[in-house]
């Protein structure tokens, strides 16, 4: 089973969430393996604390011209959609931060000039703790591209055992990476003005993917009701709530799990996997 965390923005307690979860999980026996895909700032190895077992350095295909071969034709420049490739008096020019490694260009050179270089854009890096598999991404510093690393954290995904995906903030491409193919999507957002607007967009976008989703709310106590009133205007479950609990924030601050440090939540996030599992094989079964 695979389960992605998301939300429409940061700081709503996405990876509290997963690594919350993904414990608990592990807690009464389960096989279950946390992938952060937020390649831009992971955090949940913070309260995972991994022993590292393997780092891989992941890159793109990017286009190298054989000056030798080109004959300055600008085919290249005309299927690139990215600008990645341009032919200026006949001279070619790349821009690989540009170049979303789709091949195009190689494959319609007439003269067969093109071929492709690997381009580094981040490292992998997997490890286990307290019975949690996990791998995250590092994205280079100054790197505008994450969907790849992304795509090939994901390619870590283990059949046989709960995968639970920690993904960025946000509702742009990055997300729908780290969510496509999700068997469920869980929302987590905060009682706020801010929260209501992005988890709006956050249901428009699983919505779009088709995708099997609820929500959590975090800081239940604080803020008003709207996040509420939407949720049952849209006929949409809320299957966990979190009080803004000053313990909480101590624990989180301190880079510790909650469900070891507080143990009386333990039980929250047991409720909550049983009720995704559950609504996940009536969907299948349906």
């Amino acid at each position: 089973m695979l389960i992605s965390i998301a939300s429409g923005k940061g700081g709503t307690g996405k990876t509290f969430v997963a690594t919350s979860l993904a414990l608990s999980a592990s807690l009464r026996g389960e096989k279950v393996q946390l992938l952060d895909c937020d390649v831009e700032e992971p955090n949940s190895h913070i309260f995972i604390k991994p022993v590292n077992s393997g780092t891989e350095s992941v890159g793109v295909p990017v286009p190298e011209v054989d000056e030798a071969k080109c004959n300055g034709c600008g085919k290249c420049g005309e299927v690139c959609q990215y600008a990645a490739i341009v032919v200026i008096n006949k001279k070619v020019l790349t821009f690989p931060e540009l170049c979303h490694g789709c091949g195009g260009c190689m494959e319609f050179c007439p003269e067969n000039a093109i071929t492709e270089t690997p381009r580094a854009v981040g490292v992998m890096e997997a490890g286990k703790n307290r019975g949690v598999d996990f791998v995250h991404g590092r994205l280079r510093v100054g790197e505008a591209m994450s969907p790849p690393l992304i795509k090939k954290v994901k390619s870590m995904v283990k059949p046989g055992m709960l995968n639970i995906i920690d993904s960025p903030p946000g509702t742009s491409c990055p997300v729908i990476e780290s969510v496509r193919g999700s068997d469920f999507v869980f929302l987590v957002t905060e009682p706020t003005p801010f929260g209501l607007n992005d988890l709006k967009l956050a249901v428009e976008m699983v919505r779009k993917l088709g995708l099997l989703f609820a929500v959590g709310i975090n800081r239940c106590d604080l803020g008003d009701r709207k996040v509420y009133d939407y949720c049952e205007k849209e006929e949409i479950p809320i299957l966990l709530e979190i009080p803004n609990d000053r313990r909480i924030a101590e624990v989180y601050s301190r880079g510790e799990l909650v469900v070891i440090e507080l143990p009386e939540f333990v039980g929250k996030f047991k409720v909550l996997l049983d009720e995704i599992k559950r609504r996940v094989r009536e969907r299948g079964a349906a």
